[in-house]
């Protein structure tokens, strides 16, 4: 199949979902072709059968904003027009599955009709999606989708109930790549951030409020009052200074270590002893799932598809939003608890094989195979 991916080519969950998706694909000997403003920032190698087609900014005096939804939608057109392609995959509702709509009607113009598949991911149902403004947008795209996905039971649910949805919606669960999320030897590094011996917590997020950031420094202060621990803290955004600065007022910033985006974050979080996501809202949970991947147990809170991917009491714990108490009991007791922290590391890592790539891929490639097939190669002008 010749497949078109659109998403956000940032740090952020959908964007890396899409990514990996794509490049999936592509090692299946699909024809994949990644379409957005920039190169997706996990697509950082050639990759056989991939193609990046970039969607270049108009400069021009009229408009105070760049009118990016018109230039994704000639795009869509000119590249599913030249390179044939069988099927269209948008990631996020707002400004994508409403720009596919569009595309998809000029297409059949020329005579082309393309199917659209739309993956919904969190916050454009949850936050963007919630706004009078965009609402009407929203359920008149997914709608108007050929197949809508989201990536969680919860973030379905809660689709359904704040947009009159009359299409079916498939849950089709974010994934991890086994043979990148393992648990690797990189003790020289750990003895690096920990030389004396002390545990290590890891958090990585996008640094939003949303992610609250500061409840995982403040349960790790709480910890640190017990045990000897340093706190690792992966990614960037809005809130880091302000995460920087509560360290500063705590006063251990010694054991609290800043390092940005990352790449290759599975190989931080190989030192790990346990991951903590705090969030006040996760569609699902991917940094956790890569965590547990690992061979870390994960502390979070128990909104939106966290519940799904970490089980309490055998992965690790779940706990309400703001409780910083308990998710500080709970990791004094499992790090000062040597047995029980290596029956959780085993049983989060056996959870985490449960998203293995291919097992995803089976199923978006089964969800493209129906809807080309119920879409004619061409329609009437």
């Amino acid at each position: 199949m010749k497949i078109g991916i659109v998403c956000y080519p940032t740090f952020g969950g959908s964007g890396v979902i899409a990514t990996e998706l794509g490049k999936g694909l592509a090692s299946l000997g699909h024809q994949v072709h990644f379409i957005t403003y920039k190169r997706p920032a996990r697509l950082n190698a050639f990759y056989e059968n991939i193609t990046y087609h970039e969607v270049n900014a108009l400069q021009y005096p009229l408009f105070e904003y760049t009118p990016y939804e018109s230039e994704l939608a000639s795009k869509l057109v000119d590249v599913v027009t030249y390179e044939k392609l069988d099927v269209l995959h948008v990631h996020y509702a707002i400004p994508h599955a409403a720009v596919a709509f569009m595309a998809k009607q000029i297409l059949k113009t020329k005579g082309i009709y393309i199917p659209v598949v739309t993956t919904l991911h969190g916050t454009d149902i949850t936050l963007v999606g919630t706004n009078k403004a965009f609402a009407s947008v929203v359920e008149f795209s997914i709608n108007n989708s050929d197949a809508v996905t989201t990536v969680s039971d919860s973030l379905r649910k809660e689709t359904m109930e704040k947009f009159d949805i009359s299409n079916d919606i498939e849950v089709i669960y974010n994934f991890i790549d086994p043979e990148r999320f393992k648990r690797l030897n990189k003790d020289h590094f750990r003895k690096a951030i920990a030389p004396n011996g002390e545990k290590i917590l890891i958090h990585t997020s996008n640094f939003r409020k949303v992610k609250r950031v500061g409840d995982a420094i403040k349960a790790f202060a709480k910890v640190r009052t017990e045990l000897a621990c340093k706190l690792i803290l992966i990614g960037d955004g809005p809130e880091r200074q302000a995460m920087e600065e509560l360290c500063r007022q705590i006063g251990f910033c010694e054991d609290v270590r800043f390092l940005g985006k990352q790449d290759a974050v599975e190989e931080i979080l190989a030192i790990g002893d346990l991951f903590i996501l705090p969030s006040q809202n996760e569609s699902f949970g991917l940094a956790a799932l890569e965590a547990m991947a690992c061979e870390l147990p994960v502390i979070s809170t128990n909104i939106g598809g966290l519940p799904e991917v970490n089980t309490h009491g055998e992965t690790g714990y779940l706990f309400d939003v703001g409780d910083i108490d308990g998710m500080a009991a709970s990791a004094i007791q499992l790090l000062s608890d040597p047995e029980n922290l290596a029956k959780m590391k085993k049983n989060a890592f056996n959870r985490s094989q449960e998203f293995k790539l291919e097992r995803i891929l089976e199923k978006y490639v089964a969800l493209y195979q129906k809807v080309i097939s119920l879409t004619p190669k061409t329609t009437t002008v």
